[in-house]
């Protein structure tokens, strides 16, 4: 899994811009959000096929950055988001973002943006965090 990261003017119809290229190139979203920062609309989203939302976002001249996901469960309880960021400090990680990507009855499925992934897996795997979805290898 990947997350992409896109900066776009606030023009009205900017974003539906790029979500109908997205859509043309059918690419679906896993998960995502978009944000106004400024006088910029921020979107960062985890498409359903990396290949074909790079084509899109290429095609649509729109710049975008992408980087690594960890996938990580966490209990639905208070604190858990504050132990994790926690963790990930303690080991020198910043976090760019997380994304609720699925819930399994108490359990929360993040997809979590660190600075550095391989580091980040240490630390988590260290903490036995981390889980690798059925056929992600």
């Amino acid at each position: 899994m990947r997350d992409f990261a896109i900066e776009l003017s606030q023009r009205r119809g900017e974003l539906a811009r790029v979500a109908s290229v997205l859509a043309q190139h059918q690419v679906t979203l896993k998960s995502g959000c978009a944000l106004a920062v400024g006088p910029r609309l921020v979107a960062r989203f985890v498409p359903s096929n990396i290949e074909a939302a790079r084509r899109a976002l290429d095609a649509a001249d729109v710049r975008f950055s992408e980087s690594e996901i960890l996938r990580v469960l966490v209990e639905s309880r208070t604190g858990e988001l504050a132990m994790l960021s926690t963790r990930l400090a303690d080991g020198g990680i910043g976090v760019r973002a997380f994304y609720i990507t699925a819930t399994i009855g108490n359990l929360i499925e993040l997809a979590v943006v660190p600075d550095n992934a391989e580091r980040a897996r240490r630390v988590l795997e260290r903490t036995a965090c981390t889980r690798d979805p059925p056929g992600d290898g």
